[in-house]
């Protein structure tokens, strides 16, 4: 099976008084509520390295540019995809895809992410596997 990595064009709507777009909409998810969560990665920085067996997550960059990598567990396949601020996009990782996430420009990047579920300590659903 070839790796899917979806991403969406995010459609922003820009006046005098800023701009607003909606990120991820209930029936993209159909899905119980998980979490949604704000991140930051600095100039120069890896986060993740990890992947999900059940989780699905979504990540949507607010500020700055990111390099999103991935491999896929099971058939070791790899991908990149960049997403910047300046044009939104929506990235969505289904289970079984390893991801990490690098800083590609000169400011701290800042990230909207939902997860399918909640994290739980002791049922954490994270597995270690470096992309990066």
């Amino acid at each position: 099976m070839k790796m899917d990595i979806k991403t969406k064009k995010l459609e922003k709507k820009v006046d005098d008084r800023g701009f607003v777009f909606e990120v991820l909409r209930s029936e993209q998810v159909n899905a119980p509520f998980g979490q949604i969560f704000i991140t930051t990665v600095k100039p120069g920085k890896v986060k993740g390295n990890h992947y999900h067996k059940r989780k699905k997550e979504w990540y949507c960059v607010l500020s700055g540019k990111v390099a999103v990598h991935f491999v896929d567990v099971s058939t070791k396949e790899k991908k990149k995809v960049v997403l910047d601020s300046k044009e939104p996009e929506l990235l969505e990782i289904r289970p079984g895809i390893s991801h990490a996430i690098t800083n590609e420009g000169e400011e701290e990047a800042v990230i909207i992410a939902y997860i399918s579920e909640s994290f739980n300590p002791e049922d954490p659903d994270t597995f270690t596997l470096k992309v990066v």
